[in-house]
């Protein structure tokens, strides 16, 4: 099956043979992850889409791709249109499109694995009004007609020191169980694989860039648990450190184990368990209590110990992006560079930090009309010169054991137009309106999100993606609950508080599609305000990622005084983290580049 066409019609041989009218695709795994492991890549597979979000839809006359505005380029350049329907989300739902599209009486086959139960019952309402039936399956047909699909990852665990992770495995279950015995509740299932990596101060090498491992696990409300994994991936070392009041099993024994809880009440998130997890514990008779899995906010609020890792990383990160950018500003303009050897050429820089574990994900290093697609994925038949005329957008990040990165520049390759310019300013002057931000104590990032718009909006302009989402210690680069984002963003609303102790993104953009793209981001920390004479507890955001923001491509003009200071400021800052961390051309380069504006 060479051509993706070829693997849509054998797709549709294995329904015809399962007794089914379509099938649900979506592009996640059993633990409900943004970014899953080669062996769960259904949709890239069938598509040849390569985006984080997606999901598709194939019937037996028709199909359909669903992505939001993040990449509603991306899916046209990868998904061909002979095949398959373009569809927004969240203006339209997969569950609305199947209600509408689904034959009358057909069977729409779904794997219970890969979806939630809110979505099941939302789907199993529409494809209703039409007689349809939402069928669960047994084995996922793909997975039928995927003759080279990679196994599972079979790489060892890791254990996350107490040095780093500033809380023991011991206290983080203490704490779950005391959450337990809150709600008489006797156990709870965690399935997100970062909270198990986070509750048991355990890493894994199972998901490309996220230091996560394939497992499942149960903690008692005694402060116990039990943990699934394959055996294979336990060491010494691990099992050590695990201790005896963890009970080690294979993973292909959870399913099982959730069927022994009759008459118990147990916890399960229903955002983050997939169906299968509540159907399990329904036929085993446990009350089930539809609760966020507690780690979700504990792992949110950083310790002193990971915050002041995080420091550290993104110190020696900073230097060794400021590095890259000095090297493209000098090898840029003689040409004979691309996407592709750039991208290589700053993994080379972050390695030669010594302590670099991973990417904290794929780099994204576009150029011209590739740098417009805001989470383009360079590969060789995408790789474009890097030519005189265009922006350079590269948004990058470093998984280190004290903490994870993620920081985008922009930069000119020769002159910039004066629109560039333009255009980043307004960028800019958003990314200022939120690292300056002053709110009372339960905002929501929703309530921010327009701040970064303003600029852009003053001129009729907007960009389609969140301003900020939350970033784990090391852990997934993109961690909830807290996000900044519009109220309709397709990540879900953003009504989660923001609460001191939070790491966020704060990344406005612009793209004009085919020409260039621009992003400024850094990451921050959520804390505490002390504002004289408020009559409420006040937050605000530390900025926490220093390198310098290319002054060659800023406005002044357009800059308030504040926004001016800000700016100065910032890159004094820079400077005083950075400088002791670079030496001889780099460091007068780092001084040429934090100069007041």
């Amino acid at each position: 099956m060479s051509t993706y066409a070829d693997r849509l019609s054998a797709l549709r041989e294995q329904l015809k043979r399962d007794r089914l009218d379509g099938f649900v695709v979506p592009l996640t795994d059993e633990h409900m992850s943004e970014y899953v492991g080669e062996y769960a890549q259904r949709l890239a597979w069938l598509t040849g889409f390569q985006g984080s979000a997606g999901s598709a839809v194939v019937l037996s006359e028709e199909a359909a791709i669903f992505t939001d505005g993040r990449y509603t380029l991306q899916v046209r350049q990868q998904v061909s249109a002979d095949q398959w329907q373009y569809v927004p989300v969240p203006a339209v739902s997969v569950e609305g499109w199947l209600g509408e599209h689904a034959p009358d009486g057909g069977r729409i086959g779904y794997d219970p694995w890969l979806h939630t139960r809110a979505w099941v019952e939302a789907a199993r309402k529409a494809l209703a009004e039409k007689g349809a039936e939402l069928v669960a399956v047994n084995t996922n047909p793909v997975d039928a007609v995927w003759p080279d699909r990679p196994a599972p990852s079979d790489a060892v665990l890791s254990v996350q020191s107490d040095e780093h992770a500033g809380k023991s495995s011991a206290a983080k279950r203490a704490e779950i169980a005391d959450w337990l015995h809150e709600r008489k509740a006797d156990a709870v299932v965690l399935s997100a694989l970062d909270s198990i990596a986070w509750a048991f101060n355990v890493r894994g090498d199972d998901v490309s860039h996220t230091p996560v491992a394939l497992s499942y696990a149960i903690v008692n409300s005694d402060g116990t648990a039990d943990l699934f994994v394959a055996p294979e991936k336990m060491t010494d070392a691990v099992s050590q450190h695990l201790g005896n009041a963890i009970r080690v099993h294979d993973r292909t024994a959870f399913a099982p184990a959730l069927q022994k809880f009759q008459g118990k009440r147990v916890a399960a998130d229903p955002e983050r368990a997939v169906a299968a997890i509540f159907d399990s514990l329904d036929a085993g008779g446990a009350k089930i209590l539809s609760l966020r899995d507690p780690v979700v906010l504990a792992k949110a609020l950083k310790n002193p110990v990971e915050i002041a890792g995080h420091r550290a990383a993104q110190a020696r990160d900073g230097a060794a992006l400021s590095r890259f950018l000095r090297w493209m500003e000098i090898e840029a303009p003689k040409g004979g560079l691309n996407e592709l050897s750039a991208a290589d050429r700053l993994h080379a820089f972050r390695e030669e930090t010594g302590v670099l574990k991973d990417l904290s994900f794929d780099t994204i290093s576009g150029t011209g009309p590739n740098g417009a697609i805001p989470h383009y994925k360079v590969t060789e038949e995408s790789s474009l010169s890097i030519e005189l005329g265009h922006l350079y957008l590269v948004d990058s990040g470093g998984q280190y054991a004290d903490g994870t990165t993620d920081v985008t520049r922009v930069i000119p390759i020769g002159e910039p137009t004066q629109e560039m310019r333009d255009r980043f300013t307004r960028v800019l002057k958003g990314h200022i309106a939120i690292a300056t931000a002053a709110f009372p104590e339960g905002t929501v990032g929703a309530q921010l999100d327009s701040f970064a718009r303003r600029p852009l909006w003053e001129v009729g302009l907007d960009f389609a993606h969140g301003t900020g989402h939350g970033v784990g210690s090391y852990l997934s680069v993109h961690e909830g609950p807290q996000r900044i984002a519009q109220p309709f963003y397709p990540g879900g609303a953003s009504l989660e508080p923001l609460k001191a102790g939070m790491f966020l993104s704060n990344e406005p953009g612009f793209y004009k599609a085919g020409e260039f793209g621009i992003r400024i981001e850094n990451l921050v920390l959520v804390v505490p305000l002390d504002i004289a004479g408020a009559e409420q507890k006040m937050l605000g955001f530390e900025t926490l990622t220093f390198v310098p923001i290319e002054r060659d491509l800023v406005d002044a003009t357009l800059l308030t005084f504040e926004e001016r200071a800000w700016l100065n400021a910032y890159h004094a800052q820079t400077l005083a983290i950075l400088g002791p961390l670079l030496e001889g051309e780099d460091k007068a380069w780092l001084e040429t580049k934090c100069a007041e504006i």
